[in-house]
């Protein structure tokens, strides 16, 4: 019922910044409601050969939760006015390389983390790679 997708991704070296777009939307005849994000969503993250992983995620009061690894490079924000969700991505590495996913979840408005493995809408992707 919602769809999810993300924009922002490419290519760019160690160090540099990067900024991840995700729009929601819906059928025309669904409440706002559906696409404002006052509820759990997040950017998740999966490199080659690896499991996915959380990135960053934002529950309905705006409050915000890092994986250890992008912490104090990464921000995580949204405008449920615009139905965007956005990362901004700074001092990029080489291990920040990986498909970037948007995903979201109507049922969990909070302690996201717990329901992370079980979002249930998910974007397409987006590819962000780092290179030296």
């Amino acid at each position: 019922q919602v769809q999810l997708v993300e924009s922002g991704g490419g290519s760019v070296q160690t160090g540099g910044s990067l900024r991840l777009v995700c729009g929601a939307s819906t059928s025309t005849d669904l409440p706002s409601t559906y696409t404002d994000l006052n509820w759990c969503v997040g950017w998740f993250r999966q490199a080659q050969g690896k499991e996915r992983e959380v990135v960053a995620l934002i529950d309905a009061n705006g409050r915000t939760t890092y994986t250890d690894s992008v912490k104090g490079r990464f921000t995580i924000s949204k405008d449920g006015a615009k139905s965007t969700l956005w990362l901004q991505m700074n001092s990029l590495k080489s291990e920040d390389t990986a498909m970037y996913y948007c995903a979201a979840d109507l049922r969990w408005k909070r302690n996201c983390i717990y329901y992370a493995d079980r979002f249930g809408t998910w974007g397409q992707g987006t590819q962000v790679t780092v290179s030296s």
